[in-house]
Formats: C-alpha cells, structure tokens, sequence
C-alpha cells in the first residue's frame, strides 16, 4: 500500500500565485532563501505536509510544534519551506506531489531555488546565479531576464526532480542555482539568488541580514546541512561535477 502525502491546507490558497520551492540541498541555499523571504514578507502559513514517508520530527517555533514542511503565502505569493533533509527514499514521490498540488492549484510559475556546488568556492567574493528552464519558453525567460542559463551539466535532488516533473507537465519553471559550498550552509550564496529572484518576479527583500549573520546561520544550520549532506550523498549529488557524456 502506497504511504499517502497530503497537503492540509489552513488557508484559502490564491491560484495564479508564483510559487518559490527551498528544500534543503548543497549550502542549504533554498532553504536559506525560504526562510529570509518568508520573515521579510511577514508570510502566512497556508499548508503544512503531512506523511509518514518523512522522518518523526516536529520543529518548535515561538514553544509550538510545527511540521518540517509547510508552505507559507499572500495573495500572489507561496513559499515551501523544508526545515528537515528530505529522506532520499521518499524524495520522487514527494517532489512528484508538490508540483501536481502546485498544478491543482494553478499556479503561474514555480521557482525552486537552490545551489550549484563549486570547488573553489572559498575563492569566489559575489557567487554567481545560473538558471534552468522547464521550456523553451521559459529559457527565453531566462535569457529576457540576463540570467546565465546552465545549458550542460547535471542536476541532482529535490530541485532536479522539480524541474523534471514540471517539464513533463507543461507548468512553467525555472530553477535559480547559486554557486555554494557543497558541506556549508551559504548565505551569501542564498542572496546571491534572491537578488536574482527580485529582479525576476519584482519582490523587494532585503538581502543584508543574510550577510550581516552569515556565520550565526551557519551555526544554526550546520545540523541539518549533516543531514542533507546524508541524503544527498545517497542520491549521487556528487555527480554533479561530472560532465554530461555527450557533445
């Protein structure tokens, strides 16, 4: 029997909203972003996820028990956040039941952020952003907007499989993928992409606490950026270095 997935919704969900997606992955970048443009906006919470393919954990905010993964909003605005490692066993059917719950909801576009892990990144001041695209369409999206577009390589976890199910559905997507320490949560890395974001879909964040904090968030995110680093490396992140085998 197939474990069920599903989304409890606490609010009145806005169709025609752009939704953005931070699971966690390398420099937890995504999640970083989240959570900064979720404080910022003063966001809802709309939709928390419940499933027993995720591991028993509730996180504490303000004394309270949440779920690890909820989905914050406005009226043209969703945010997923993720404030666990998504269990590598159970990451296609839920990156699957994300975008068909996007889908049934009718949003214009979804934006999963996250990083591109590079080697010299001790040696990088300003990280760059690359995209990718669901279409055609949406790579002249990209190209509109000045954003380098990733055409060679490989993409692994959460974000990949985004992409790939959004492809096949025809909704509209791209993927922002900063440069980022692979073992290290990287704020700058995230604001790196949220100034990307805001030119892109016209939000105004102040990305300056990233920076200002950096080294209080990579304290507070280095537990959950070991347990990510777990499940990416059962997913085969680490392939992502690798060059795609065709010219």
């Amino acid at each position: 029997m197939e474990v069920p997935i599903n989304f409890v919704e606490n609010e009145s969900i806005p169709s025609e909203a752009t939704m953005l997606c931070g699971f966690p992955d390398v420099g937890l970048v995504g999640v970083l972003a989240s959570s900064h443009v979720i404080s910022e906006l003063n966001l809802v919470e709309m939709v928390y996820i419940d499933s027993d393919l995720l591991p028993p954990i509730v996180v504490l905010h303000e004394g309270l028990p949440r779920a690890p993964i909820r989905i914050f909003g406005n009226s043209n605005l969703l945010v997923t956040i993720a404030e666990t490692a998504i269990p590598a066993e159970g990451v296609q059917r839920l990156m699957r039941s994300f975008v068909e719950w996007g889908k049934s909801k009718k949003v214009k576009m979804i934006i999963p952020i996250g990083g591109i892990p590079v080697q010299n990144r001790q040696e990088i001041e300003e990280p760059k952003v690359f995209g990718t695209a669901s279409s055609l369409d949406m790579i002249k999206f990209l190209e509109h907007h000045k954003v380098d577009v990733l055409k060679e390589g490989f993409m692994v976890g959460p974000q990949a499989l985004i992409m790939r199910y959004c492809a096949e559905r025809n909704i509209p997507a791209i993927a922002l993928l900063a440069q980022s320490f692979y073992n290290y949560p990287d704020p700058e890395a995230s604001a790196a992409a949220l100034k990307q974001l805001a030119k892109i879909i016209g939000i105004k964040v102040d990305v300056a606490k990233l920076s200002e904090k950096g080294e209080e968030i990579r304290l507070r995110a280095k537990d959950v950026m070991k347990r990510t680093q777990q499940e990416l490396t059962k997913m085969n992140k680490g392939q992502e270095y690798d060059l795609p085998l065709y010219v």
